[in-house]
């Protein structure tokens, strides 16, 4: 019997079918939405590359080939390295670039003249602060958008990449301004869009005693995708998303001394990390926690205990596990992220993107990125304190998550099509139309 979220994410799916899934072979969509992109920089792989291909060429998104669902306008580029290739995007594709935020939005006129805008805070020259916090200007890119709507006297949706911000403060400022003036925000990682190997999903009211979510990189940076993976999964627990209570970041040493005995579940750890290897068809390691660096450890409101290991040294390690209560064997997947390392991880991301531009409504809550951006916060803060538990009353907040998000997850067809043997394009790329 199908499960009663399975049943509406169904329903939602065979409704928005012909809107969201457009193959190829039809015509567009006239007019499709405007959408301006606002970006730091760019270059081959950046995330404003891997964004903007699927915005300007056909992409594959869970096998179906499909045509972009909006019509891309406008560029403004705030740093320009020796790699750039934004100049040459916009030469080839025609479009315009603009000096400023504003006139980007406006077209060069005085008003608001776009439907969608997506802001990408990630690449880039900019400064870390004692943190360890890459300081991108995500909140000064916001600012300037919201600016042209007060201007205006209308908003259209926003996408942010990534986290927020790198304080909490600005992002709880940011998601208040969203809610002010009214427009559907969407922000946060493209991990969770990904395949799950094997297919994971909790069953309707699970009560979840306690989950991991591995990763293989940087502390923020590839923390903040860790936390993502987490978050959208016991999000959708028994009683829907309460509130994170505290937040601990320690060594791998303190993990597996005093500090982190009982606060987590090396046990839990070790299914997440079998999932991966499983996943690519080959034995595990003895011990696939030998290269265990650092962890964040989440203390829900509720009780439910989370925690984000960084293991070894990989960018396309993305890995959960998670106890549900009344059941003797843990759930674990691994999220695969396609070929191209970490290249096609964002088609699906890019997919949801337009879906909350076509649609004006985002695709799964935005509360998700702001409870992780807090997450972060705490985590690189308790981190420089080393191992100091940072209490978190400003993450005691409520959301439910989406019933029907599903429908902007990957769900593994398109790697019937693209395979690890298929020729990786260095600039924007075409997809094939999959085989009859």
């Amino acid at each position: 019997m199908l499960s009663l979220s399975r049943r509406r994410f169904l329903a939602t799916a065979a409704a928005s079918l012909p809107l969201l899934r457009t193959p190829f072979a039809h015509a567009r969509q006239v007019p499709r939405p405007k959408v301006a992109f606002v970006i730091t920089a760019c270059f081959h792989r950046s995330h404003a590359h891997v964004l903007l291909e699927n915005f300007l060429e056909p992409y594959l998104f869970s096998g179906q080939l499909t045509e972009p669902l909006v019509e891309t306008v406008a560029l403004y580029g705030a740093q320009f390295p020796a790699n750039d290739t934004l100049r040459q995007i916009a030469a080839d594709y025609k479009l315009p670039l603009y000096d400023t935020i504003e006139d980007c939005l406006c077209l060069g006129g005085q008003e608001l003249a776009v439907d969608g805008v997506v802001s990408i805070g990630e690449h880039g020259e900019y400064p870390e602060n004692e943190l360890g916090q890459q300081m991108y200007p995500r909140k000064e890119f916001f600012d300037a958008i919201t600016g042209v709507f007060r201007k205006s006297g209308r908003s259209v949706p926003v996408f942010n990449d990534k986290h927020l911000s790198y304080r909490f403060d600005w992002a709880k400022e940011m998601v208040d301004v969203s809610r002010e003036l009214e427009f559907p925000f969407l922000a946060g990682s493209s991990v969770p869009l990904a395949q799950r190997i094997p297919e994971l999903e909790l069953p309707d009211g699970a009560r979840i005693e306690e989950a991991v979510s591995i990763h293989g990189g940087p502390a923020e940076r590839y923390g903040f995708h860790g936390l993502e993976v987490l978050q959208s999964i016991v999000e959708s627990r028994a009683g829907g998303e309460t509130g994170i209570a505290r937040v601990t970041a320690l060594s791998a040493e303190q993990l597996r001394g005093e500090a982190g005995a009982g606060r987590w579940s090396p046990e839990l750890a070790l299914a997440a990390m079998r999932a991966e290897y499983a996943s690519q068809g080959v034995a595990a390691p003895n011990d696939p926690l030998a290269d265990l660096d650092h962890g964040f450890l989440v203390e829900y409101v509720d009780g439910l205990r989370g925690v984000v290991l960084k293991v070894g040294s990989s960018g396309i390690r993305w890995n959960f596990a998670c106890q549900v209560a009344g059941e003797a064997d843990p759930r674990a997947c691994a999220f695969y992220p396609g070929p191209w390392n970490n290249r096609s991880l964002f088609r699906a991301l890019a997919h949801a993107i337009q879906v909350l531009i076509v649609e004006k409504r985002a695709p799964y809550p935005v509360e998700r990125t702001l409870m992780t951006t807090g997450a972060l916060d705490a985590a690189m803060h308790s981190l420089f304190e080393k191992g100091r538990t940072i209490e978190t009353p400003e993450l005691h907040f409520a959301y439910q998550p989406a019933a029907d998000w599903d429908r902007v997850r990957e769900n593994g067809e398109t790697w019937r099509t693209i395979t690890p043997d298929t020729p990786e394009p260095m600039g924007m790329k075409r997809d094939p139309a999959p085989a009859a």
